[in-house]
This record gives C-alpha cells, structure tokens and sequence, in this order.
C-alpha cells in the first residue's frame, strides 16, 4: 500500500462514553459499535458512520493503530474489520506485526533510548514528588511511567517542576487530562510511523491524533488531522496543512477518518510530497 494512515485511537478514532459528547436529543443519537470491553463492561465505541469511514479508509490506506496504550490494552480494542497487519504500541516502544511485538524495533528502541536516565530513577522520584493529589502511579510495557491524579488538586508549578527535573534526565512530561506522562525523549510514534511507512514501501504518511504525545507523529506526517477537542486543541497546536475537524467528540472521530480518505486518494500519486 502507496499511503499509510497512522491513528491515534482514545478520543481521536474510538470515545468512551463520556468523551462521545452527544449533544442531542437521545432520539437523535447515532447508532454505536462497541469496540473494547473492560472487566466486562462496554469501554469504548465508534458511531456507525465512524464505522463507514473507517472501512472506507481501509480501501486506500493502510491502516496502524498507534496508541500509548500498552499492547496488553491494545488487545482489548477490536477496530472493524480484519485485525492490522501493523499498530504501534508504548508511545512507539513496541511495533506489532500480525499481533506481535517484533524484536528487531525493540532492540531499535533500547538503542534510541541509551542516552535517557532508567525508568527506575524517574518513577523513584516521581513516587517521592506524590502527594494526596496522585491517585494511582503506573508502569507501562518497562518503557515509561505516569501518574493519575486529581488534576484541580495538582499543586502550582508541580508539572514544570516535574518537567524541569525530567528534562536533565531525558524525558519529557505532558499533563493529559487526569495523567501526567514521564516519557523518555526517544521513546515516540512518529519514530515506529517511519519504520512501518519504510517496510511497506510507502510513499504518503498520514496521521491523526488529539493529544500532547502525538504532536511529534502529526508534525512528522506528510499529512495531519486532529479533532477539535483535546490537549492539542486545548493549546492551538497547528502545522503546515494540519486540518482540524470542524465537529467535537465522537462525530469528529467519523469527519476526521473522511478527511483522511480523502487526503489518502490525493497522496497515492508517488509525485505528491509534504505540504
């Protein structure tokens, strides 16, 4: 496949109940398919004509999940369709072929991330910096860590601190609605995006996310899109030729995926280049 499609999926490709946003009369509401079921309850949905544009899509691009989901909760999620052959997992730490994390980009990734601090040093003095206002601190897939938190509780100037210290060490931080991200500098998915957009051959990148971790694989795209709503909105983040939906919530989900195919259909032309 000429073109590649690089999604996020939380609140870009796939909402929880809440993050839908349904402001409508509930007779008015779009049919839904759940696509992830945690502990036994519905977590997360695509409206049916998010579901039509995905198929759409699929026709003219290839298609990568690429999420900082851990591949374990990647798993939980079953887009239309066939499975991918290709989905990036960890913000870019695992590159998943036919389900399975494939070593060589994991030794690719331990050598990207040489030059950073241990993931123990941080997460110690992330645990010694906690206070009421932290919920719950994690550990993903060994690569990075974050921190769910009370965020109207979270101290003035916790993140920048946070931020600063992280920063000498080689690690960048990103508040995110209720979780703050330790994420080592080499760890991204703009990174993994290029290595599946080489094995396949392709000549057009395109990718759509919402949030603070995929600005770099949005800047790195021959073509964007977000939504409008989430930390990359929240802040005005643009670029050159970014298209941001004119719709919030679930409904932006269904625009963004019809924009994509179409910049799909323009970008199969190997002549085309970043605009």
């Amino acid at each position: 496949m000429s073109v590649v499609a690089c999604l996020d999926l939380d609140r870009t490709v796939i909402y929880s109940a809440r993050s839908l946003d349904l402001r409508m009369p509930d007779h008015e509401a779009p049919r839904l398919l759940c696509v992830e079921v945690y502990r036994s309850v519905p977590l997360s949905f695509m409206t049916e004509d998010a579901v039509a544009a995905f198929r759409a899509l699929r026709e003219v691009a290839e298609i990568v999940p690429t999420t900082t989901r851990t591949p374990e909760q990647l798993a939980r999620v079953h887009l239309p369709g066939p499975p991918p052959r290709y989905a990036i997992a960890a913000n870019g730490g695992h590159l998943l072929v036919d389900g399975t994390p494939d070593p060589d980009w994991a030794a690719v990734v331990r050598d990207r991330l040489t030059g950073c601090a241990p993931l123990a040093r941080v997460q110690e003095h992330l645990d010694a910096v906690s206070g009421d206002f932290v919920l719950n601190r994690r550990t993903a897939s060994d690569l990075f860590c974050y921190a769910v938190v009370e965020r109207a509780e979270v101290p003035d100037g916790w993140v920048r601190d946070l931020t600063g210290w992280c920063a000498e060490l080689g690690w960048t931080v990103s508040l995110q609605g209720r979780k703050v991200y330790a994420v080592p500098r080499g760890l991204t998915k703009s990174a993994a995006a290029r290595e599946v957009a080489a094995r396949l051959g392709a000549h057009t990148l395109l990718a759509a996310g919402d949030s603070l971790l995929d600005a770099d694989l949005l800047d790195a795209a021959d073509r964007a899109v977000r939504p409008a709503h989430g930390e990359l909105h929240d802040t005005g983040w643009t670029r050159d030729g970014l298209v941001v939906t004119s719709a919030t919530g679930g409904a932006a989900g269904a625009e963004l995926l019809g924009v994509l195919r179409e910049l799909a259909v323009q970008g199969r032309s190997p002549a085309r280049g970043r605009v």
